[in-house]
């Protein structure tokens, strides 16, 4: 199967820093799961909300700087937010990663806080 971001999740990656929108589009086409956007660049506003609703833990997040994005996983044409699919596409996008020599972080690979759905460029 070869998928294709939506004009959504493309919308979704405005002001993200180029070579993570680049890692993203290289990694979807064959990737064993679709998947899509659905955070990039984030107001300060935003995630101030997030940090009082618990869906983040800083005020210093990457998505505020534009080299992160979140992603939804979908299985059967449906969003499933199982971990493990989201770490057999982590590991397709970090070997996309790896041969773009592009350094990458997958919240799911954090001790604390995993983070399934996030990637960020390590800065």
């Amino acid at each position: 199967m070869t998928w294709k971001f939506s004009d959504r999740s493309l919308a979704k990656m405005q002001g993200v820093h180029p070579a993570l929108q680049g890692l993203m589009k290289a990694a979807l086409p064959d990737s064993p799961y679709d998947f899509g956007i659905t955070e990039g660049l984030r107001s300060p506003e935003t995630q101030r909300l997030y940090v009082e609703n618990g869906k983040s833990r800083t005020m210093d997040s990457k998505h505020l700087k534009g080299v992160a994005v979140d992603i939804a996983v979908y299985v059967d044409g449906h969003i499933s937010w199982d971990f493990e699919y989201y770490r057999i596409v982590a590991a397709h996008i970090k070997r996309k990663a790896a041969l773009l020599n592009m350094d990458i972080v997958w919240g799911g690979d954090w001790k604390s806080f995993l983070d399934g759905p996030h990637f960020e460029l390590r800065t």
